[in-house]
């Protein structure tokens, strides 16, 4: 399906260009994920609908919709930038006029992230290289703590993954990979093009799965 089908599908818009240009040298530009990507990886790692997704740099909310529509998973977005914060929203109103009710939830918020207290509920998290590896590290120390507060297995989604967050994770967390999912026509050319997922199980889920 071609990005236009897709978003005539969800009844958002998030492919256009806006031409905004980002002041804080520790956020990156937004660039929404190919919706071929995310069929890519949602051929091998399914999500569930008792998940809650927490997408990092959401902008005009597209993974967020998408994710809702075919796994009716509770997503949780956030946008520091206020254009994209708005555009988001329009596009939460025209999805929900047409989608069926489903169980998941859908939440915009407004916010830099490292300063948003991670809900205890929360359990895959997604990023697309939306800030520095200072602001990673702040970001994946709140999920931890979170994790301290209500043990669970945790994943962390990274696309197009910056060699500073894999070198961070690797060497000073107790995170692990468990999944590389390589595009295809892409992943050749270019071997950023690829998702790359790290879990973190505490003793007490991990004692649950036995």
């Amino acid at each position: 399906m071609k990005e236009q089908e897709y978003e005539a599908r969800l009844h958002i818009k998030t492919i256009d260009v806006q031409h905004l240009y980002n002041a804080f040298s520790h956020y990156n530009r937004y660039e929404p994920t190919p919706y071929a990507a995310l069929d890519e990886l949602c051929a091998v790692y399914p999500f569930h609908p008792e998940d809650t997704v927490i997408d990092f740099g959401c902008g005009k909310g597209r993974l967020n919709f998408y994710l809702h529509d075919r796994f009716d998973c509770s997503v949780i977005e956030l946008e520091m930038n206020g254009q994209f914060y708005e555009d988001a929203l329009t596009n939460q109103v025209n999805y929900l006029k047409k989608v069926k009710k489903r169980r998941g939830s859908l939440q915009f918020e407004h916010v830099y992230a490292e300063s948003y207290p991670i809900p205890v509920e929360a359990t895959k998290f997604y990023f697309f290289n939306p800030f520095s590896v200072q602001i990673f590290i702040k970001v994946v120390n709140h999920i931890l703590q979170s994790v301290e507060q209500a043990p669970r297995t945790i994943d962390l989604i990274l696309y197009y993954p910056a060699d500073e967050y894999r070198y961070f994770l690797e060497n000073q967390t107790a995170f692990e990979q468990i999944e590389e999912v390589r595009l295809r026509d892409l992943f050749e050319k270019n071997h950023d093009e690829r998702f790359v997922i790290y879990r973190f199980a505490t003793s007490d889920t991990i004692t649950e799965r036995v």
